[in-house]
Parts: structure tokens; C-alpha cells; sequence
């Protein structure tokens, strides 16, 4: 099986789909599937662009429109993960998973899917120690602090990836695993990205995301590939001695000349392969569910039952019935149209996806995701965003939420001392 796998996405489907075609034509080979590892940029509609945390000067529609619309279809299956830059609203609405558009399937806030026999992980949004206990108590529309917070990773989500059993062969995660520079050519990295050593957070460990570098070590997959810190980097973890390696990859964003693409071939059955439902996973969402958090308290996991192989003897008869294939894609609102001027009163509500409705419906659990919050104790100040010079308060480290914001200060800083 052919593999590509793609850094930093930024909404530029034409621009990865058609070096990948260049690529395919120049090499004589097929590619099987494309992966993406965050800030993919679903962005339908003006609306979406009022969900996606970036400046408004990057605010763009891009190029994801044309294949929700359907007036482009993507080349090869994709499937992709939330990074720190995404349409919050549209992916709340596919938070367990689903078709974004044709061809191109959202791996969810966590998830595990199939591709033939290959079993695909992933893990949305960046890590944030601020947030990560607390429940998904975010809504659109977001205001200008859940804007961030929607895409920290949270704890229920991870949780659920720990109990993953079977093996692994991808995982996707947005951020690095921290600590994952021990085990590459640190100084390389340094070299090419010099405020990394600058703001000594290679040095205070908190280059990466702690809940990407547990799940790392519990699951020991083949492959990890992350995105985010807009640099292509390589490591080989070693899991203890004689044990499995993990090949880490990071790849850059989609611009010009930079490394932003990695073809690789792994061995797998035979084709045709398509995108399926993993029974496992499946298991594991039915078994949590229960306490599902949608406030800003911390989420209690003592009343999870686990009984997931009792749960996977009950869902082996339902995709049996149905199959294992996801449910069909469904517009749920309307497209961007480039020739008319429309305005954001258009719009009104955020629907339920028939996607998301009819999952639950197969597990036979409540839909959550428009339940209102209860009144959340999270407090916030301005330390908790991106400063000039620093990464913490008084309080904790704050992790890098925003690398556009990161890179523009180091260009700053390269322009200051050539004066």
C-alpha cells in the first residue's frame, strides 16, 4: 500500500492533490491514500471562517469549498485530523467522525479506523495543561476564548485511546509527541528553527504534548506522523530493549519548496481498500459515552463500565447487518459561492449532521453535542495566550497554541537585529 502523508494542510486541497498526481504521473505508481495531520481547514462558508482561530488577515476561503460542493472530488481517499486552525464548528459537528466531504474522511477528536487491514489512529487539536482535564464545554459560536480552548485536547479523548489494545500501524497526532526530539537530530532542528532553543523549550521539556507522548508509549505504532511546528523532522523510538520502533515523521506546511509531503509504501493485503469502521474503536465510544463531559468540570471515569469485548460481541451482529462502511456524506449547509456576496445572517443554527445521528443511532447512544453546558469554573488571562519572549505565568507553562504567531515574532526578531 502507497501512503502519502501530509504536514500542515492550511485549506490548499488543490495544491497536495496535484503534486501528488504530479507525482504519481512522474513515477508510475498509484497512491493509495492521503493522510493529513492537522489545520486542515474544512471551511465550507463565510460562517466557517468565524470558527477558525487565525488572524484575520489569513482568513481565507481556500480551496476545501469546491469538494464539499462537489464541484471537485478528491484523487484519493483522505483522511485527516483537527490541528490548532480549523472550522471549530464544523468539526464539533462530526466530533466522533465522518465523511467531510466526498472522499475525505475526518478521523474525529480521537478515533481508529480501517484502510484495508491497516488500522489508522489519531488524535485532533494541541495539548494545553490549562484545559486538558476539563470537558468539551465549548459551543458555537465561539467567543474570543473558546475559540482556542475548543481545539485543546482533552483528557475523555485520550483516555479512550488508552484502552486501545489491538495494534496500531498509523497514528496521527497534530503535535509532537513531547520529548520526541530525544530521539532525533535535535540539533539539526535548533539549527533550522532557532527560537525553539531561544525560548529553552527543548530544554524544559515542553516541546510537544504529554498526552500525544503517553499514548506514543502505550500504543508503539510503526508510524506516527504530526505536523504543527512547520519543519520536517525525523526520530526512531525505541520501546524499550528488543522491543517495537515507532518511526516518527513531522512534515512542514503546504507552501513552495518546503517539505510538506512524504510518500511512503508499507505492507498490507492486497487491494481494493476502503475506509471502514473499526470495531474496537467502536466498542471503546459505546463504553464511555456514559460520561461523556460537556462542562468545564473535570471528567469522572468511575462509573465507566468496561466491558468493551461484551460490547464488540453486540456491534460484530449490527455491522454484520449494515456493514462497516461509514455513513454517506450530507451537506448541512450551504456552499460558498464565489460569485455572490453573502453575508453571515444567512446562515442561522448549526445543525445536526445526519452522519453523526446516524452513528450514535448504530450504538445506540443519546446525541450529546447541542446539549448545553452547565456554568464552567475556567478562568483565563492573558498569559494563557502567545507573548513576546515568554511561555509561562506564575502559574504553569503554556504551551505553543499558535506557530504562525510563533514564526512571525522570530522573523521580527531577525529584522531587529539586522538594524
Amino acid at each position: 500500500m502507497r501512503i502519502a502523508v501530509e504536514g500542515c494542510m492550511h485549506g490548499d486541497l488543490d495544491t497536495v492533490y496535484k503534486t501528488l498526481q504530479y507525482a504519481e504521473t512522474k513515477n508510475n505508481f498509484k497512491i493509495d491514500l492521503l493522510l493529513c495531520c492537522g489545520d486542515f481547514q474544512a471551511v465550507r462558508n463565510e460562517k466557517d471562517l468565524e470558527s477558525l482561530n487565525v488572524p484575520r488577515k489569513y482568513r481565507s476561503m481556500n480551496s476545501f469549498w469546491k469538494y464539499y460542493s462537489g464541484e471537485e472530488v478528491a484523487p484519493f481517499p483522505t483522511i485527516f485530523i483537527g490541528g490548532n486552525h480549523e472550522a471549530s464548528n464544523y468539526m464539533w459537528e462530526l466530533y466522533h467522525g465522518g465523511w467531510a466531504a466526498p472522499n475525505i474522511f475526518f478521523l474525529g477528536f480521537a478515533g481508529v479506523v480501517k484502510f484495508g487491514n491497516i488500522r489508522i489512529g489519531g488524535l485532533s487539536g494541541i495539548y494545553n495543561q490549562r484545559h486538558y482535564h476539563l470537558g468539551h464545554y465549548e459551543r458555537p459560536p465561539y467567543n474570543e476564548h473558546t475559540i482556542r480552548s475548543v481545539y485543546h485536547v482533552r483528557e475523555y479523548d485520550v483516555h479512550q485511546l488508552l484502552q486501545v489494545e489491538e495494534p496500531i500501524d498509523i497514528f496521527l497526532s497534530h503535535d509532537w509527541p513531547v520529548c520526541i526530539t530525544d530521539y532525533g537530530n535535535s540539533e539539526e532542528l535548533i539549527r533550522r528553527k532557532p527560537y525553539f532553543k531561544k525560548e529553552v523549550i527543548i530544554e524544559e521539556r515542553t516541546l510537544g504534548s504529554v498526552a500525544a507522548a503517553q499514548l506514543l508509549e502505550k500504543l508503539k505504532p510503526p508510524y506516527w506522523f504530526s505536523a504543527h511546528l512547520h519543519c520536517k523532522f525525523s526520530a526512531l523510538v525505541q520501546h524499550g530493549e528488543g522491543g517495537p520502533v515507532t518511526k516518527f515523521l513531522a512534515l512542514d506546511k503546504c507552501l513552495p519548496g518546503r517539505p510538506f509531503l512524504q510518500i511512503l509504501e508499507i505492507e498490507s493485503e492486497p487491494g481494493p481498500y476502503e475506509i471502514q469502521y473499526d470495531e474496537e474503536w467502536l466498542a471503546i465510544t459505546r463504553s464511555f459515552n456514559s460520561v461523556f463531559p460537556l462542562t468545564g468540570k473535570k471528567t469522572n471515569f468511575g462509573s465507566v463500565d468496561l466491558h468493551v469485548e461484551d460490547s464488540r460481541q453486540w456491534l460484530k451482529s449490527r455491522l454484520q447487518e449494515r456493514g462497516a462502511k461509514p455513513f454517506e456524506f450530507v451537506q448541512t449547509v450551504p456552499c460558498y459561492n464565489p460569485s455572490q456576496s453573502v453575508s453571515n445572517h444567512s446562515f442561522s443554527g448549526y445543525p445536526r449532521n445526519p452522519q453523526t445521528v446516524s452513528y450514535l443511532q448504530l450504538l445506540e447512544l443519546p446525541y450529546l453535542l447541542d446539549s448545553m453546558p452547565e456554568p464552567k469554573d475556567v478562568s483565563y488571562s492573558r498569559a494563557s495566550f502567545i507573548q513576546r519572549g515568554s511561555f509561562s505565568d506564575d502559574s504553569e507553562t503554556i504551551p505553543i497554541d499558535d506557530v504562525d504567531e510563533l514564526e512571525e515574532l522570530a522573523e521580527v526578531d531577525d529584522e531587529e537585529a539586522k538594524e
